[in-house]
């Protein structure tokens, strides 16, 4: 079939071309949001799991609800060398502005750009630029050089300013996992203020399944500030969907046989749906329709298309010790794995090969969900290493 009309996507973040099976999670932020809006307390939220499953495309989905009820909203993926105190002082600029009547700023737009002010010299920040030019510092709030206590002042004063417009305030937060244990907790003693105060400011957090660990250990009270929800495969028929709607639009209808083939080798997964999916239709003789034929033919172009790009740019950034730990992982079949027997495969002692586990998590290929215990962060990811990694060596 024409390649131009495709209308499958996969990539890192990019929007389905249908979004099924996350409908619980959309009308807990709609929920959220007009509770808020209401003036009654609602958690924040934090959405958990592996790479492909669509978080960020969630995290997308919920600004624009955000943005439907004319929230200010901001969109950041946190990385492990990000500058925390700088990047939340301009999501915070941003957000103050927009919240702005008119150009010239009110007195309570001056009052909490001042309190932004006092932020940045406190944390030794650039300038806020023209927007700084006739603006005072406001002494004795976000200047007590305790980032726990000055986060929470900058965003109660975000909270209330928003409150006063009508409005809110919804901060999607990408891989934050990323954020040390300092930035972290000061993230939520911030929030805990905010949640006490019952303003109109929302936190979507998302990342890796260990982000409810790291969270507790950041805050013993995170467990009871957010909303916890992890994110997975896509159950069988949404899964269909995911295929079908999109090919239906374009007047394509799947072989229910052809779907099974599909369903079944990508596990659900939306991002291998979308790759598995476009192989298909490019690879359909018939103009109208998939067939179990168009998938086999497809199958080993999908699954070079993934290994060349979204595995191969994986392991690229790890060493050969590294990837030796990721092929004794494998060769012991589905994660998760317990830490002490990838050592005994190695043949070598759990103390030996921490710093290798260490720095694959801190990498981004794995993730510790329990004590002793690591797996994969990308779903089907042993599938590869002993696919091109063992077959290598």
């Amino acid at each position: 079939m024409d390649p131009t009309l495709n209308p499958y996507s996969p990539g890192a973040g990019s929007p389905p071309p249908a979004l099924v099976g996350r409908d619980a999670e959309i009308e807990i932020i709609r929920v959220a949001i007009e509770r808020l809006r209401l003036g009654r307390s609602e958690k924040s939220f934090m959405l958990t799991g592996l790479r492909g499953v669509g978080k960020t495309v969630l995290l997308q989905e919920f600004v624009d609800l955000g943005l439907r009820r004319h929230w200010a909203c901001e969109l950041v993926e946190a990385s492990p060398t990000m500058k925390f105190q700088q990047v939340v002082a301009d999501v915070v600029q941003r957000v103050l502005l927009r919240l702005s009547p008119a150009q010239t700023l009110a007195a309570r737009a001056r009052r909490a750009l001042g309190v932004l002010k006092s932020f940045k010299i406190t944390w030794n920040l650039p300038e806020m630029g023209e927007v700084a030019v006739g603006l005072d510092p406001v002494p004795g709030h976000a200047d007590s050089g305790s980032l726990d206590a000055d986060l929470a002042a900058l965003l109660i004063e975000v909270g209330e300013m928003a409150g006063e417009r009508g409005r809110g305030f919804l901060f999607a937060l990408d891989e934050v996992q990323y954020l040390s244990r300092k930035n972290l907790g000061a993230l939520i003693a911030g929030l805990h203020r905010v949640h006490q105060k019952q303003l109109p400011l929302l936190l979507i957090g998302a990342g890796l399944p260990s982000l409810p660990a790291l969270a507790a250990e950041a805050r013993t009270y995170a467990e009871r500030l957010f909303a916890f929800r992890t994110i997975n495969s896509l159950g069988g028929a949404d899964a269909r969907a995911a295929l079908e709607l999109p090919a239906e639009r374009e007047g394509v209808v799947w072989r229910p046989e052809a779907l099974d083939q599909i369903v079944d080798r990508t596990k659900g997964y939306p991002y291998f749906l979308q790759e598995f999916g476009k192989q298909a239709w490019n690879a359909a003789a018939d103009p109208g329709e998939i067939t179990p034929s168009a998938v086999e033919t497809a199958l080993p172009i999908a699954v070079d298309e993934l290994d060349r790009g979204l595995f191969c740019a994986r392991t690229g950034r790890a060493t050969d010790a590294e990837r030796e730990y990721l092929v004794a992982m494998a060769s012991l079949g589905k994660g998760p794995y317990a830490s002490a027997d990838v050592a005994a495969k190695l043949g070598k002692s759990t103390r030996k090969v921490g710093s290798l586990r260490s720095r694959l998590i801190k990498k981004g290929l794995c993730y510790s969900l329990r004590y002793g215990e690591i797996d994969f962060t990308v779903p089907l990811f042993d599938d590869f290493v002993r696919r091109r990694l063992a077959g290598d060596d």
